[in-house]
């Protein structure tokens, strides 16, 4: 076989394996003549006919493997996007699993929720002899489930008896039903927390006082947001851990309790500046592993949105350093018209922020969403970022914060908790069982 036969065939050849692959042939004669060799071109030599019908036989090759390269990049995309979905489709059911998982472990999920009526509670004795309106305007607050107050003003011999009557009376009958307390008892506390550290005396009367709760709530569903205000601890003089040591001596106790879900409060988020760190520092001493979580916005007008969302960052870090599956709870009852502190330039002391005028007011407090462990409904107005962490990570939104109170502590303001009432923005979506 001549040169030029040889190369000729070696062409073809190619052309032909490639072609029968790739369906790509049309525009090839199997029998190896081209178009130069049909047309009889006069002046054309052997070698120059040669070289043209090598090069007709790259340029199809070339375009050949240019059409497989392109169709096997389409098959590529296609499997991309088949895989894609599935992944999708796969982490949306693993997705709905976990929630489903969370909501059956949130032991504050499916059972009713106990609510304290007597006096006991600054509000009661002001809505039972009220009338009319007044008595319409101030059921909507007593007649939410919410967390009462425990702290050093109760002694610690009584104690024990006092949260075992406010158990017996929230439950009324039933023993499922959850009652919620906040506790604060360290003395000193707040800004005097900040200038010294409890004595060895009262160290030992904190404990007890913790012991006789612990007695008390014996084997009850409670819901306890351990130590209100708890960033103080961090302001201790010379960075001592004295308040830390003590919360955490709580955390173990009332943590061991057989059906009481522990918070520890950590402030809020525009509290602590948004500081993660800041957050793991108070709560990793306190003995966050001990119990179920943190509490938030107690004391402060935050919004529900940036507290879940700093909320879910703390689980998190908190899951990086090896203290896994932890949850909170966040106060809703004073941030209907949510603001961070630094924004805050009413007349009133921050404690006892100026209330709103108006629905249509801001920068004011009013009551929030009202109890409920449906974190993620869109009523919320929370992104679906956040409704997700929310579903995830928070157990309840709760009233445990008493903004119709002066100063949040006492006496009783009927004329503050009734404009409460009157500008609260999240009424239609309150649930209020009879007294």
């Amino acid at each position: 076989m001549s040169l030029r036969r040889h190369a000729r065939w070696r062409s073809t050849a190619a052309v032909v394996l490639v072609c029968s692959l790739m369906a790509a042939c049309s525009a090839t004669d199997p029998s190896g003549s081209s178009p130069s060799d049909s047309d009889g071109s006069p002046g054309t030599t052997p070698s120059e006919a040669s070289a043209k019908e090598d090069a007709v036989s790259l340029r199809v090759v070339e375009a050949a493997a240019a059409r497989a390269r392109a169709a096997a990049r389409a098959v590529a995309r296609r499997e991309a996007r088949q895989e894609a979905r599935r992944a999708r489709r796969a982490a949306a059911r693993e997705t709905l699993r976990t929630l489903h998982a969370v909501r059956r472990a949130n032991p504050l999920a499916n059972r009713p929720w106990g609510n304290y009526y007597g006096d006991g509670d600054q509000a009661w004795g002001p809505y039972a002899s009220a009338s009319g309106e007044t008595r319409e305007l101030l059921g909507k607050i007593v007649l939410q489930p919410r967390s009462k107050w425990f702290g050093e003003w109760i002694g610690d011999g009584e104690i024990e008896g006092k949260i075992r009557d406010y158990i017996a009376n929230a439950q009324d009958g039933d023993p499922e039903a959850l009652v919620q307390l906040a506790t604060f008892r360290l003395k000193p506390w707040e800004h005097d927390a900040c200038r010294s550290v409890p004595s060895a005396a009262q160290a030992a009367g904190y404990r007890a006082w913790t012991d006789g709760l612990a007695r008390g709530i014996g084997d009850s569903p409670v819901a306890i947001t351990l130590q209100a205000d708890g960033p103080f601890a961090l302001c201790a003089p010379g960075g001592s851990q004295a308040y830390s040591d003590l919360i955490r001596y709580s955390a173990q106790k009332l943590g061991a309790l057989p059906n009481a879900a522990v918070y520890i409060d950590a402030g809020a988020e525009d509290w602590l500046g948004g500081d993660v760190e800041e957050a793991l520092r108070l709560l990793i001493p306190a003995g966050v592993e001990y119990v179920r979580g943190f509490s938030m916005n107690n004391t402060h007008y935050n919004s529900t949105e940036l507290e879940v969302a700093f909320g879910a960052e703390v689980v998190e870090a908190l899951a990086a350093r090896g203290i896994t599956d932890k949850h909170f709870v966040v106060n809703t009852s004073s941030n209907g018209k949510p603001f961070p502190g630094s924004t805050y330039a009413g007349k009133g002391h921050f404690d006892n922020a100026d209330v709103c005028r108006s629905l249509d007011d801001t920068t004011c407090v009013t009551l929030g969403i009202p109890p409920t462990t449906k974190v993620a409904d869109p009523a919320w107005g929370m992104s679906e970022a956040n409704r997700r962490s929310a579903a995830l990570y928070a157990d309840a939104f709760m009233w445990i914060g008493r903004p119709w109170l002066f100063m949040q502590a006492d006496p009783f303001d009927l004329q503050r908790a009734l404009q409460l009432v009157r500008t609260w923005p999240y009424e239609d979506y309150a649930v209020y069982p009879s007294p």
